[in-house]
């Protein structure tokens, strides 16, 4: 369903590996947050994206993946979908995920606002992770900081140079992972575990992530 005068279009993307006895129906529950957003009255109805090139929500039964390729059209109201969303994901996720999400300021665009230098975007990207348990999300979390540090570093160094950065990651998340744990202990909320990060409006994403 249109919504008229939305400040945004929202890309949400990624992958999931889900557990091998959840049914279209587990899904449809679970991804009832943004569908239902998108006015759709199902899973079905609400699967296909805001874009005809873009796959849409897709479940792929006989690999037990969730593929995520879907515009929609929204307000800031929509990050509560995506926390609702999350929750859901993570009572059938297999393993840790990331999933994308991009907000792409359509007054922006429509008032041309990339030609004046004096206009701002509200562009906004953030990472979204969802697992069984937070050990899962802390590996992918770990996987991604990883990737980005050491693509940022071969720059400068050679891989085999890198050793002890990846080491000092994974004492970082070690700590993490042991401050969770002592925190649900004590029946305390855990500390610096947060699922989402924000990119700043300093750059614009491709429209499309296919």
């Amino acid at each position: 369903m249109a919504r008229y005068n939305a400040p945004f279009e929202i890309h949400v993307h990624g992958q999931v590996a889900l557990r091998a006895d959840i049914t279209f129906d587990h899904l449809q529950d679970a991804l009832k947050p943004i569908w239902k957003y998108a006015g759709a009255k199902s899973l079905a109805d609400g699967a296909d994206s805001f874009y005809d090139d873009e796959p849409g929500i897709q479940f792929e039964a006989k690999e037990h993946l969730l593929q995520m390729c879907w515009t929609v059209e929204g307000d800031d109201d929509f990050r509560q979908a995506l926390d609702e969303m999350c929750m859901n994901l993570n009572d059938v996720a297999q393993s840790g995920a990331a999933i994308e999400v991009t907000f792409y300021d359509t007054d922006f665009d429509d008032d041309d606002g990339e030609d004046d230098p004096e206009a701002e975007s509200r562009d906004d990207f953030i990472m979204l992770f969802v697992g069984p348990d937070p050990a899962s999300i802390m590996q992918v979390q770990r996987d991604l900081l990883v990737q980005d540090v050491v693509n940022l570093m071969e720059r400068h160094f050679d891989g085999a140079e890198l050793g002890g950065v990846v080491a000092a990651i994974d004492s970082l998340f070690s700590q993490r992972f042991d401050d969770l744990v002592n925190s649900l202990q004590l029946g305390k909320p855990p500390r610096g575990t947060g699922g989402s990060g924000g990119m700043g409006h300093g750059g614009r994403k491709p429209r499309h992530l296919h």
